[in-house]
C-alpha cells in the first residue's frame, strides 16, 4: 500500500496546482486610472461602446494617446499629416515616440478599420471621438496588411469617406500613417 501513497499525492498536488491555476486566469485584470477614474484594458470587442466610454485619453501620455477600450490598442491622438509611402510609414510608426513612449507599428487593416464609423463621414469616425484630425487633401491611412493575391498592394482606410480598399499599391503611392500599439498585426512584408 506504501507505494500507492505517493502517486495520490502528485496527483492531488497536480490538482491544487490546477485549481490554483484556474483561479489565477479568471481573477479579476489589471485595472489602470486615469482622471475619469478606473477601467479595464481588455479587449471588449463583443460590445458597442459610445465614444464618450470606449475612449480615454491617456493623460499621464501628456495626453498624446487614446485607449480604446472595445480593441485595447493604444492610438495617436493627433496622427501625423504627412504622406509618406508605404514602406516610410511602417519606418515612421517604428520609430516613432508619443506619450514618451516608443513601440508604435502600422496597424493591421482590421485595427485600423475598427475605429470607422459607417454612417459618419469626414471623419467616418463615432461621433464624440478625442482625437485630434489635421486633414490632409488625400486622407488615406495605410495599413500593415497587404494583398495576400498579389502582395503588390496595401489595404487602406480613407477617413473622410470610410472606405476601406486593397487598391493602394505598396510602391509609388502616398498616405498617412496613424500609429498604434499593443495587440497583434497582420503580418507585413
Amino acid at each position: 500500500m506504501p507505494q500507492y501513497k505517493r502517486p495520490n499525492r502528485i496527483i492531488l498536488g497536480l490538482v491544487a496546482l490546477g485549481l490554483l491555476a484556474g483561479v489565477a486566469l479568471t481573477a479579476n485584470p489589471a485595472q489602470a486610472v486615469d482622471a475619469t477614474g478606473p477601467y479595464y484594458a481588455d479587449p471588449a470587442w463583443d460590445q458597442k461602446l459610445p465614444a464618450a466610454t470606449r475612449f480615454v485619453v491617456l493623460t499621464n501620455w501628456n495626453s498624446e494617446a487614446v485607449l480604446d477600450k472595445e480593441t485595447a490598442l493604444v492610438w495617436e491622438r493627433s496622427p501625423a499629416d504627412d504622406f509618406h509611402s508605404w514602406a516610410e510609414a511602417r519606418l515612421h510608426c517604428t520609430s516613432r515616440e508619443t506619450g514618451t513612449r516608443k513601440g508604435w507599428r502600422l496597424p493591421s487593416i482590421h485595427e485600423l478599420a475598427s475605429l470607422l464609423h459607417p454612417l459618419n463621414t469626414g471623419p467616418a469616425l463615432p461621433a464624440g471621438h478625442p482625437f485630434v484630425l489635421v486633414l490632409p487633401i488625400v486622407n488615406v491611412h495605410w495599413s500593415a496588411t497587404t494583398n495576400a493575391v498579389t502582395d503588390t498592394q496595401v489595404w487602406f482606410v480613407n477617413f473622410d469617406n470610410g472606405v476601406v480598399d486593397e487598391f493602394a499599391p505598396k510602391t509609388g503611392g502616398e498616405g498617412n500613417a496613424w500609429c498604434v500599439r499593443g495587440g497583434m498585426n497582420a503580418a507585413a512584408y
